[in-house]
């Protein structure tokens, strides 16, 4: 598996799932060109790139061209790092007809091409930095009442918001995100703050 330090921005759901088994990373999805109206979304982006640096892997057609572009014009070109499949000619083997170019996108891309590809991008592995940094887990949501119980959506948006953070975030996705951008002593303090823990 390789590590990357920074966030890889995808078109979709199926790019996650490929990349999950492939790179040890946060990996957002533009939600195809939902991207280009998701103002949340687009702050995300600039804010990961602003901190940590991007990484953009969008299929090889003319749609995947359209959002690595509008990506590139929303963020400083000096903190995104651009990865290009190539043009492989195929169907998906969840689709029941070929592309309208023809294209296999990044969920059909062979693991071996794809790993290829971060490697040509000069995409290195990296260690972790602290090994013994405290991780923000799904058992500390709960504990927090931040899922699975009474409220726990309204204290969710009330953290959300007060880290500038899209409320739409999937638990595994809001996990990802505040262990990028906050160490547990600064979430636990900002849950003190909003009175959300004691």
């Amino acid at each position: 598996m390789i590590k990357l330090d920074r966030p890889v921005i995808v078109e979709g759901k199926y790019d996650i799932i490929k990349l999950s088994g492939i790179i040890d990373s946060l990996i957002i999805k533009t939600d195809g060109f939902g991207i280009f109206k998701d103002k949340e979304k687009q702050l995300l982006l600039r804010r990961l790139a602003r901190e940590k640096g991007i990484i953009v892997l969008t299929d090889s057609d003319s749609a995947g061209f359209l959002i690595r572009n509008f990506i590139n014009s929303t963020v400083p070109k000096d903190k995104i790092t651009h990865v290009y499949i190539p043009d492989v000619f195929g169907k998906e083997k969840r689709k029941t007809e070929k592309s309208k170019e023809g294209k296999l996108g990044v969920e059909g891309i062979s693991e071996q091409i794809l790993v290829d590809a971060f490697t040509k991008a000069g995409v290195l592995t990296v260690e972790s930095k602290n090994t013994e940094r405290r991780l923000i887990t799904n058992i500390d949501l709960y504990e927090y009442g931040l899922t699975g119980r009474e409220n726990s959506s309204e204290k969710r948006k009330l953290l959300l918001k007060r880290l500038a953070l899209p409320e739409r975030l999937s638990t595994s996705s809001l996990i990802k995100i505040l262990n990028t951008f906050v160490t547990y002593e600064e979430f636990t303090e900002t849950l003190k703050e909003l009175g959300l823990c004691e």
